[in-house]
């Protein structure tokens, strides 16, 4: 029995096992369920039927006004801003060939973070509103994070990229980023301390429809990106050597690929802040059900990742009410032990 099935789009084509389809077809029902109870869940309980007619528009006034006016936004942002942190880290994972790998590990969140304070602090007046479009702070996040990410590149290369050197000087570079961030804190207008500190652990608390409107298509067009370019990080992951004898360009896709990560990381931090460790666990789990490839990772990762987010969104909003903790709390909960566990494993 043929166990691969073809999948066809355009000139791409490609090649998926079975149990990789049963797999990402799980984990989307899952996300589903996931999604309609943390819609419905709150001061206020709704069932999943509820839910769902009231997101699909028959719902009543009082449902409308709770569930598509205050949760589902918050909802919606978390599952982007998993999505595009779980398969940031992936490609990160992949071009560098490391697997301890992660975008706020590596100071590439951090530069980011740097970015969006930093235009906050710039285009903010007393009344703390933004005197330019907030289209533009993605923009000011990813231009903080691909500076990060470039510094870190070349100081890490030398003949090749030594895991040991990367660690070393992404935990500088988050150190600095985190000075900065600090920085601009103080000396901007536009925050005080407590809000800056649950901002920058990571949080999608104060979402709103018009923040979606503008990263809902950031993020879809660079996943697609991100699919389309599932062959070449396949590649990179064999060596530069041989990657180039079977055709890459290499310098050119690196490039590529680090500016597509950190467009993904830069968005979102720019509306979620720094939710940490969401891109090394998304696509260690991701891994470990799907293997390697990275046609099949990446789907399941975005997936993961928005399912990371949207449970730590859920027990930060309504585990301690009427306290709110943020959902980057939760993630760093779970990531920081398991990072350890990476670690240790990987000595063996």
């Amino acid at each position: 029995m043929n166990k691969f099935k073809a999948v066809r789009m355009g000139h791409f084509s490609t090649l998926i096992h079975q149990k990789v389809i049963f797999t990402i077809a799980v984990f989307f029902f899952l996300l589903l369920v996931v999604f309609l109870l943390s819609t419905g869940m709150g001061e206020t309980f709704f069932n999943p039927w509820i839910v769902a007619k009231t997101v699909l528009g028959y719902g009543d006034s009082f449902h409308e006004l709770v569930i598509n006016s205050f949760r589902l936004p918050r909802i919606v942002m978390a599952l982007l801003v998993g999505m595009s942190l779980g398969v940031a880290g992936a490609i990160l994972q992949g071009l560098v060939r490391n697997p301890l790998a992660a975008p706020d590990m590596m100071g590439i969140t951090g530069g980011a973070s740097v970015g969006v304070v930093l235009f906050l602090s710039l285009f903010s007046n007393k009344s703390n509103s933004l005197t330019v479009s907030i289209e533009w702070m993605p923009v000011s996040a990813f231009l903080g994070a691909l500076l990060v990410t470039l510094i870190l590149y070349m100081l890490s290369w030398k003949k090749g990229v030594s895991p040991l050197t990367l660690v070393l000087v992404g935990v500088g570079l988050w150190a600095i980023t985190k000075a900065f961030t600090t920085l601009f804190m103080i000396l901007g207008p536009i925050y005080q301390a407590s809000q800056a500190n649950i901002w920058i652990t990571g949080t999608v608390y104060g979402a709103n429809w018009r923040n979606i409107a503008v990263l809902a298509p950031i993020t879809f067009v660079l996943l697609i990106i991100s699919f389309v370019l599932s062959r070449i990080i396949n590649i990179h992951e064999l060596g530069e050597d041989l990657a180039q004898n079977a055709g890459s360009k290499v310098q050119k896709h690196r490039l590529l690929l680090l500016i597509l990560c950190t467009g993904l990381v830069g968005s979102a931090v720019a509306f979620a802040g720094g939710i940490g460790f969401v891109g090394l666990m998304a696509p260690h789990i991701a891994r470990r059900l799907v293997g390697a490839s990275f046609g099949a990772l990446l789907p399941l990762t975005a997936l993961i990742g928005a399912l990371l987010v949207i449970i730590a969104d859920t027990i930060g909003r309504t585990a301690f009410l009427p306290v709110e903790v943020p959902a980057g709390v939760f993630t760093a909960a779970i990531g920081a032990p398991y990072f350890i566990f990476l670690l240790f494993r990987s000595k063996k």
